[in-house]
């Protein structure tokens, strides 16, 4: 399947909202574990700027407001000016578009347009135990930078995360 993308805009958060809750039960993709709301969002949302920082919506070709997933671009670490180079992506897809493309027609999108928003390096962070993810990056060229044992609690399980980047320039 073909997929697009587009700037979220205040409309899609409830769909962004959605999605994040979407990836908590599996405890697979994401440190939080009980359902976030939209208000719990606001902050966030307002906090992406379209011209360093923004957050992206997926869709299909022909249904722009029908969001499929999102990519966020966020400051790296604590957001120190220093690290302005450096994003940190978040990336999600709803349940009814993984495995078709989506994650990959926007991680390629985000590498090709971080040099546009003065990025050189992008960087995430992985459950070691999500290999499709830590796949797909490998596929777009990030490399493991380093492995954290057991920093996330899931349910009294230790998660190990990997680290994870690459430069755009």
């Amino acid at each position: 399947m073909t997929y697009c993308h587009r700037l979220a805009t205040r409309d899609d958060l409830q769909a962004i909202v959605d999605i994040d809750n979407s990836a908590i039960p599996s405890r697979s993709a994401t440190c939080d574990l009980e359902p976030v709301t939209v208000d719990s969002r606001i902050a966030w949302f307002e906090a992406a700027d379209p011209g360093s920082r923004p957050t992206w919506v997926g869709h299909e070709p022909g249904r722009p407001h029908t969001v499929t997933g999102y990519l966020s671009f966020e400051p790296f670490l604590n957001g120190r000016r220093g690290y302005d180079v450096t994003a940190d992506l978040a990336l999600y897809l709803h349940p009814d578009h993984r495995g078709r493309g989506q994650r990959a027609h926007l991680l390629r999108e985000a590498i090709s347009h971080a040099p546009k928003l003065g990025l050189r390096t992008l960087a995430t962070t992985i459950f070691a135990s999500n290999e499709r993810s830590i796949r797909l990056f490998r596929s777009h060229g990030f490399e493991e930078w380093g492995r954290l044992p057991a920093v996330a609690d899931l349910d009294g399980l230790g998660q190990d995360v990997v680290f994870v980047g690459r430069s755009v320039n």
